[in-house]
């Protein structure tokens, strides 16, 4: 027998040098973390140093573990056990297989407490977590749960316009529930309510935040931009996508023969990370918010809920992990629209997506982390310090060599003149134009709480920045966006 072999056929181990009779709870709230999560594997007579030690009597020792876990776990897990022998020395290996009818719960010392696995230790489960086991039980996610609201009152234009750009065809309305927006009962799942335009479901909003430096706190004053994102999760990728591209800047690094662009962040590792944060994410996790905060020379977005497989990304290759989706039908809709592919490849594009500037080094790759209730990914700004000294710019990956015909420490910068407060009119006016193209000043300024003049003059500077225009004449005409930054987004994907 061979240690490393038997650790190998499992996702998850633990390993014990005798089976303690007189504290079987210490082995038994393994069981029931494995059983509640992907399976694993215990070894019994292997000492903490790794040397197998054996047991003395392992077929009495296996018998007390099967009863143990018929009269100490509810329900009873499917298990396997059996004996290696090495050098004379007998272990057991009990194997746990993924439950099905979780949640698998150790009873004993008046107690009844599920296990879960986070990472390489065994917890006792949170409400959460809890919440999550019991809808596995139950063969449910929480998206294909009824929700609260009435289907009726909900509208789906952002989901019907997206659709007839991506797919060319409308959306008809049995689409409904053959997409799970509605269940058999044709009642709103909350998968439903999180599309709709107006979602009620106030905690799956997006807050973003563009700080003054590289702390939340460095004394520098308040946040350069900020805005709370709500509505159909659709609207809120494009959105989240538009925050980060207006409070970034571009720069082109000249060639002898072209231009080469060098955005501070890759538009593609944005889509995917803000994507992700939305598929992903655990609803279940009433009250917290996704968040992306940018810095000055980073971008870091928080998403509530770890890996549902209880491993921590920063223990994985991000390129290679399986995908496991935790909100199934939000992931089938963005597959349907084309915003991402079925099979697990969001991180590998992040990285790919960096991986194409050569310039950027290894230690600026984005960066992953995980725990038990939240999920970090950290996106570096390409394009910070690349203006100092030359010597901090070959530390950064770039070597500029000066003199150089058409290649040098020369770049062209995108002037950013917009103001924290224009920029927040415009996305309110991009959203009220998108609902209703015959807006007029005076209805969008009850809604921006601003003076109709105020918002004539945001108007006119959009106007002129060929960001909107006006169509026929001011009675019958109406507004149309021509952004196509904004506009053609999801063409772009």
């Amino acid at each position: 027998m061979e240690l490393h072999k038997l650790i190998g056929e499992a996702t998850a181990y633990d390993k014990k040098e005798n089976v303690e009779r007189s504290k079987p709870k210490s082995w038994l709230k393994s069981v029931s973390a494995f059983a509640n999560g992907e399976g694993g594997m215990l070894i019994f007579g292997i000492s903490d140093d790794d040397k197998v030690v054996g047991l003395p009597n392992a077929k009495a020792d296996s018998e007390f573990i099967s009863e143990a876990i018929k009269t100490k776990l509810d329900p009873v897990p499917e298990i396997d056990l059996r004996f290696e022998e090495q050098d004379g020395a007998k272990v057991i290996v009990l194997t746990v297989k993924p439950g099905q009818e979780t949640p698998y719960y150790y009873i004993g010392d008046k107690q009844r407490l599920a296990y879960a696995r986070v990472g390489n230790e065994t917890v006792v489960a949170d409400r959460t977590q809890l919440k999550a086991l019991v809808l596995r039980g139950s063969g449910r996610t929480y998206d294909s749960l009824p929700s609260p609201y009435k289907f009726e009152n909900m509208a789906f234009t952002k989901l019907k316009s997206v659709h007839y750009k991506r797919l060319g065809r409308p959306f008809e309305d049995a689409d409904f529930a053959s997409w799970g927006i509605v269940d058999e009962q044709g009642n709103l799942t909350n998968a439903g309510a999180l599309i709709a335009d107006e979602s009620p479901v106030r905690h799956s909003r997006i807050f973003c935040t563009r700080w003054n430096g590289l702390t939340m706190t460095n004394g520098l004053g308040e946040a350069l931009d900020d805005v709370e994102l709500e509505g159909s999760v659709i609207g809120q990728l494009q959105d989240a996508v538009a925050f980060v591209r207006n409070n970034s800047r571009k720069k082109w690094w000249k060639t002898p023969d072209h231009r080469e662009e060098l955005p501070d962040y890759p538009e593609r590792a944005v889509t995917e990370v803000i994507t992700n944060a939305i598929i992903h994410r655990d609803y279940l996790q009433i009250g917290s918010e996704v968040h992306i905060d940018m810095y000055d020379d980073r971008m870091e977005i928080y998403s509530p809920g770890g890996m549902i497989d209880g491993k921590q990304i920063q223990d994985l290759d991000p390129t290679s992990v399986s995908s496991k989706r935790r909100n199934p039908l939000i992931a089938d809709f963005f597959s349907r629209l084309g915003l991402m592919e079925r099979r697990g490849s969001g991180m590998r594009k992040i990285m790919d997506a960096y991986r194409w500037y050569k310039m950027v080094p290894e230690q600026r790759m984005p960066q992953f982390r995980s725990d038990n209730n939240e999920f970090h990914v950290l996106l570096w700004n390409i394009n910070y310090n690349v203006d100092d000294q030359e010597e901090d710019s070959v530390e950064f990956g770039i070597k500029f060599v000066k003199g150089q015909s058409g290649f040098g420490k020369e770049f062209v910068k995108e002037e950013l003149e917009q103001t924290k407060e224009f920029l927040r009119a415009s996305r309110l006016i991009y959203k009220l134009i998108s609902k209703n193209a015959q807006v007029t000043a005076n209805e969008i300024a009850k809604h921006l709480n601003l003076s109709e003049r105020q918002v004539q003059k945001y108007m006119k500077r959009l106007q002129d920045q060929h960001r909107i225009e006006r169509v026929g004449g001011r009675k019958t005409g109406f507004w149309r966006i021509i952004d196509d930054e904004y506009e053609r987004f999801f063409e772009r994907l």
